[in-house]
């Protein structure tokens, strides 16, 4: 599985919405915070690779 990097749009409760480059805002994914590393807001970048999400500086 290749990576795929993601930008946190927006933030509900305990729940993330992820957009993933060049989407268009209907294909929004959702995950559980507890999945993400510590720190995610909104605007983070994150990439997902190997089944697990890294916070990208």
């Amino acid at each position: 599985m290749e990576p795929k990097d993601y930008t946190v749009v927006k933030i509900e409760g305990e729940y993330a919405y992820l957009r993933a480059d060049g989407d268009r805002p209907e294909s929004d994914i959702f995950i559980a915070m507890a999945l993400l590393p510590p720190g995610v807001d909104v605007g983070s970048r994150i990439r997902y690779e190997m089944f697990c999400y890294t916070l990208i500086e």
